[in-house]
């Protein structure tokens, strides 16, 4: 386990409106015994900002409550700090990698991994993309038709899973993006979109899902990193 911790490398993602970052990583190979070690490392580097969310959490002295993660009905993750709930976490999976986000706060997050390769030539794009997704799509993967489809597929599946239920209740077109706000920081650029649901499917969520989910996009080469966020808490007036 030590040594495949060694091989994580460890990232914070910031969203627009403060709070905690979302931390997130990698590791390779793809493989179910690889997931402990690569929660571990998100759960230990979430602990030194020293948010008081989680203090109960904590141990005392060297003991550690044992990290488990199971999952909901509809496949939601659901991460367990020794007898507490954890943070909202979520994965994915690309070019033999697993890929893992951990909240920072009490927002729902979702994160997703994908290819240009995914989306070779003949895929049902209008199936799964507005014209006028495809349009700002392909104006950031320079004309690039695999790579918008790669950007905007992250964008939605990253939403979907935040909202707890993936693709088995929102149909892909239901899911809108929209055009990017603005330049995601960092020195890899990327973009944050605002994501919203048809209105046929805002009724099935809580009341905070009317309002539209942030989603922060990274270029990785030929892929896409999309992590999104969702407060669970109602906003006040």
């Amino acid at each position: 386990m030590d040594q495949d911790s060694a091989k994580i490398t460890v990232h914070r993602m910031y969203f627009a409106g403060g709070g905690e970052p979302v931390i997130y990583g990698s590791l390779t190979p793809n493989t179910e015994g690889c997931r402990l070690p690569l929660i571990s490392a998100l759960w230990e580097n979430l602990l030194t900002l020293g948010s008081p969310l989680w203090d109960h959490c904590q141990a005392s002295g060297r003991d550690t409550f044992p990290l488990r993660v199971g999952s909901g009905p509809l496949g939601k993750p659901d991460f367990q700090v020794g007898a507490y709930r954890g943070p909202a976490i979520s994965f994915s999976q690309g070019g033999g990698t697993v890929w893992a986000a951990l909240s920072g706060d009490d927002c729902d997050i979702g994160i997703d991994v994908a290819g240009a390769a995914e989306f070779a030539s003949g895929y049902p794009v209008h199936r799964v993309f507005h014209p006028e997704e495809l349009r700002h799509g392909l104006r950031l993967a320079d004309g690039d038709l695999a790579q918008a489809c790669a950007l905007l597929w992250s964008v939605k599946e990253a939403a979907v899973k935040a909202l707890g239920c993936a693709f088995h209740r929102v149909d892909p077109l239901q899911v809108r993006v929209s055009p990017p706000v603005l330049e995601a920081a960092g020195k890899d650029g990327g973009y944050v979109f605002p994501v919203g649901l048809s209105a046929k499917n805002q009724s099935r969520f809580p009341p905070s899902t009317s309002r539209r989910l942030s989603v922060s996009s990274l270029p990785l080469g030929e892929m896409w990193l999309s992590i999104a966020q969702l407060n669970r808490r109602a906003e006040g007036p």
